[in-house]
């Protein structure tokens, strides 16, 4: 059966592509709003290997699943996500703390 809905765990782990169709990452995690039920923004881990990796908040609105990629797409570039707030690996990072603001306006707003 097609349908829309989908299991967070099949979320976690799909890749995302930027506006330049340069891969940004994969999802890591998503945030989800307790008091309102929704999804407020997705956790994008990049970097490879050899390096460590990094960790940039995305608004879940501005995500769109393309069904043909199986993979999610965004108008951020990599260097947009680079501008807004960042945990490393293994990082003290309150990732429901959004009481900082940045430039970008697809961080924290949901």
């Amino acid at each position: 059966m097609t349908h829309a809905m989908v299991p967070s765990d099949r979320v976690e782990h799909v890749t995302v592509y930027g506006r330049d169709s340069a891969k940004l990452g994969t999802i890591e995690r998503l945030m989800l709003d307790k008091l309102s039920g929704t999804v407020a923004y997705a956790v994008i881990k990049t970097g490879g290997l050899l390096a460590s990796h990094h960790h940039y908040p995305v608004q879940w609105s501005a995500l769109k699943y393309d069904p043909k990629r199986q993979a999610f797409e965004t108008e951020l570039t990599l260097e947009e996500l680079r501008a807004g707030p960042c945990e490393f690996d293994d990082d003290d990072f309150d990732w429901g703390d959004r009481s900082q603001s940045y430039t970008h306006p697809h961080y924290w707003s949901v």
